[in-house]
């Protein structure tokens, strides 16, 4: 019986690779911290900080300003973001904000309304001025 339950806990660790999920239906209030890759297909209103990537899906909506390394957006984002490598906007995509990176993609379909500013205008954020 104990081997069980230690075998069990060891395969409940959380994995290096492990992506936050907020799903379909849930709506989430405040501001938003993550070290590793998170992806949005319910509601969240709030910043959102990540140091890694950032999905919102087709369900997906964002009301706040986004702060990550890139981003894919299929669904709706209403506020700026900061992406200090990528940002891909899917068909689906509806931006209400401006955005900053080094690099965007920007499929056929997708809605932007905004102003957008590539190259240096986008540093990381823990990346020193020199």
């Amino acid at each position: 019986m104990f081997s069980k339950k230690n075998k069990m806990s060891r395969n409940n660790d959380v994995q290096p690779t492990a992506v936050n999920l907020i799903c379909d239906g849930t709506s989430i209030k405040g501001d938003v911290q993550a070290s590793r890759d998170i992806r949005i297909d319910g509601y969240l209103n709030g910043k959102m900080q990540v140091n890694g990537k950032v999905v919102v899906g087709n369900t997906g909506k964002i009301e706040g300003d986004i702060s990550c390394k890139t981003i894919d957006v299929s669904g709706r984002v209403e506020g700026n973001i900061i992406a200090s490598e990528m940002v891909n906007l899917k068909s689906t995509a509806l931006i209400l904000g401006n955005i900053a990176t080094d690099k965007i993609s920007v499929e056929p379909g997708a809605k932007f309304t905004g102003s957008c500013k590539m190259g240096e205008a986008a540093p990381a954020k823990d990346e020193k001025k020199k």
